[in-house]
């Protein structure tokens, strides 16, 4: 169930008429944690269980970590609950990564190892991190535990970020279940006003610019140089919109029905350096990785060495995070040696402290490395990354080969740059769309218009359904 799907419409009325009509707190959560794994079990039922399985386990483990203050108990509970998810998160994710890679190695010697088919369950990453992050929460003491089962697998499987996030934390959520959430005018209009920003990125820039993205990597190695180019620029463009589209549409959602979730990006290609680009972007992966694992790993506590160490190893498991691929190694690996090299020359501060053009400079690097890195992140093979990335660097490449740059590429990458732009200027209020601006409901409306008119004929799923 897609939210730009009529059979979400469908659903999302339903559930919001029940919220209008009934004021019962309790009766509320039951009716949503029933409609979660309706909408979840509309992927696939038989995934459920793992759902169910995850919210068992970590709420027990939640209660025997409240129960004890002996300290080689609690770490073996939070011990079992790592187990657990990452257990189910390692088999379902990355079983055939690694059974790949095992057989690269043993078929010399006639071995032969059997992938079994392993069907990945749609947004396990995500709810396998909002759950740990719950139990590592109360493991060390900073936050109560859930006393209701029925809020905590309300927490677990809320279905607007349940597919494909925003990651939401337990201590962010949790409290709001205990109080009645009215459906105000004010909260409705700011779920729709954010739906909507979100279904244009999706459907008007992020699908329109897919069909450049999939002609052109299809087609890798018989682009010319500037085509090739364009191409990574316009899968940058398109996993941006794609992603921050499906995070607008479900924090509108939520923020409709009385909940309210933290942004998830924040023009990410506004920041002058690669540090500033990920406290903008996917903020719920990189907040999580920071607190959960870079820190844990010593952060910058341990010396220059330990914390470039650090950086790339948070990296490398973010990018292992996204998907069982070399390719996704490589993106992180990238990533993280150009943090770990902006720590070791602290080019951030010294972006932010210098001239406009150190700052332009400081921009066209850190949009250097995130279109590489992307190039690797969309690729269909490790093998077809370097061919792309070798057209993109080749100067004999520029003239020859197939020339395609689409005016419809041009006009959704300026889309993309003039938000972005307008974000940094006192003009930013016009394109917030406030509620008491007289053009607000027109250019809303008109938002749904356009997506009406011009969506793409083919269907495009959401990119981070497949991580």
């Amino acid at each position: 169930m897609i939210f730009s799907q009529f059979i979400f419409v469908l659903f999302i009325s339903v559930v919001f008429s029940f919220l209008v009509l009934v004021r019962h707190n309790r009766a509320r959560k039951l009716f949503l944690l029933a409609a979660s794994y309706y909408f979840y079990a509309y992927w696939d039922w038989r995934f459920c269980g793992l759902l169910l399985l995850s919210t068992i386990v970590d709420f027990w483990i939640g209660h025997a970590l409240k129960r004890t203050d002996n300290e080689r108990s609690r770490t073996c509970l939070l011990l079992i609950s790592l187990a657990v998810n990452l257990g189910m998160l390692g088999f379902f994710k990355y079983y055939g990564f690694f059974v790949e890679s095992m057989q690269t190695m043993l078929s010399p010697l006639g071995w032969n190892l059997s992938s079994l088919g392993i069907i990945l369950p749609v947004g396990i990453s995500f709810y396998t991190f909002q759950t740990l992050s719950y139990t590592i929460d109360v493991y060390r003491r900073k936050l109560d535990v859930c006393e209701d089962i029925f809020d905590f697998a309300l927490f677990v499987s809320f279905f607007p970020q349940l597919v494909a996030g925003p990651i939401v934390r337990a201590s962010e959520f949790l409290p709001q279940l205990n109080e009645y959430r009215p459906l105000t005018g004010t909260r409705f209009f700011l779920g729709f006003r954010q739906f909507t920003f979100g279904l244009v990125k999706k459907v008007l820039i992020a699908d329109h610019l897919a069909m450049v993205v999939d002609f052109s990597f299809e087609n890798a190695g018989a682009m010319d140089g500037i085509s090739t180019w364009v191409g990574a620029i316009c899968y940058t463009g398109q996993i941006y919109c794609d992603f921050s589209g499906y995070s607008d549409m479900a924090i509108g959602i939520a923020r409709g029905m009385g909940y309210d979730f933290c942004p998830n990006f924040n023009h990410p290609f506004a920041g002058n350096s690669l540090t500033t680009h990920w406290r903008r972007w996917h903020i719920s992966l990189s907040t999580w990785l920071r607190d959960y694992l870079y820190i844990p790993l010593g952060g910058n506590r341990k010396g220059k060495i330990r914390t470039y160490i650090n950086l790339l190893l948070t990296m490398l498991l973010g990018g292992l995070w996204h998907g069982a691929a070399w390719r996704f190694v490589a993106w992180g690996a990238i990533h993280g040696s150009a943090l770990a090299l902006e720590k070791r020359f602290d080019i951030h501060t010294r972006i932010d402290q210098g001239s406009t053009l150190n700052k332009f400079f400081g921009w066209a690097y850190m949009m250097l490395v995130v279109v590489i890195a992307f190039v690797f992140f969309r690729a269909e093979s490790f093998g077809q990354a370097i061919i792309i990335i070798k057209h993109m660097f080749d100067p004999t490449t520029f003239f020859t080969g197939t020339h395609w740059v689409p005016l419809r590429a041009v006009l959704c990458l300026m889309f993309i740059a003039a938000t972005h732009a307008i974000s940094m200027t006192r003009f930013r209020h016009v394109v917030e769309l406030k509620p008491d601006r007289w053009y607000t409901p027109v250019l809303l409306f008109t938002m749904i218009y356009l997506v009406l008119i011009f969506q793409p004929t083919s269907f495009k799923p959401f990119i981070y359904f497949q991580f």
